[in-house]
């Protein structure tokens, strides 16, 4: 069984608002990105939220998914990761680590992930384009206690750097995997991207 773990538990301080809850074609940006997850080969998918849980929850409404709370929302990011490998079931085989301000991701490119990790035995699979290393990352369960005891400061970079024989980067066809939102002006992009209603 594949895990998703999808991060939405950040302030977006420098978005001016809760960028999860923009709109994004006939969703919101963690609505649209939970439906590319959804649709899938994930089996259960685990959302991550922070101070911002109850609005995140209704945005997402019925949508089949387990929220898990980060008692530390502030803290980096690596946090959160951290809160969904807590979470995930001890039969999953591995987990897709979703960006929740990644709106260019669809369920193509985490399925390629996937059956990449199936085809090659790796444990690390990775999304690359111009060079760039991007989201999501796909890292296998047997990585988990190393994630929950180690690479503060680093995050999974740190994972990545360390078992760089692991890793395995799958060609994402276009800039959409290293693209996030940080800023209005990244909204704008991925509006023209392919998020205008």
């Amino acid at each position: 069984m594949i895990c998703a773990i999808v991060l939405a538990a950040g302030h977006s301080r420098r978005m001016g608002t809760q960028k999860l809850l923009l709109p994004f074609g006939a969703s919101t940006v963690i609505g649209h990105i939970v439906d590319q997850v959804l649709a899938s080969e994930v089996a259960e998918t685990y959302v991550v939220v922070g101070g911002d849980e109850a609005a995140i929850a209704e945005a997402l409404g019925d949508r089949p998914v387990h929220l898990v709370r980060n008692p530390e929302p502030d803290a980096e990011m690596l946090t959160s990761v951290r809160c969904g490998l807590r979470a995930v079931p001890h039969d999953c085989r591995a987990v897709v680590v979703v960006l929740g301000d990644q709106p260019g991701l669809s369920s193509e490119l985490v399925d390629a992930l996937i059956d990449a990790h199936f085809a090659s035995g790796k444990g690390l699979v990775v999304p690359g384009h111009d060079g760039k290393r991007g989201h999501p990352l796909l890292l296998s369960i047997g990585y988990r206690e190393q994630v929950l005891t180690e690479y503060d400061r680093v995050g999974l970079r740190g994972l990545l750097r360390d078992h760089a024989v692991d890793v395995l980067e799958v060609p994402a066809g276009s800039s959409a995997a290293t693209s996030d939102m940080d800023h209005p002006e990244d909204y704008w992009r991925e509006l023209g991207r392919g998020g205008a209603s």
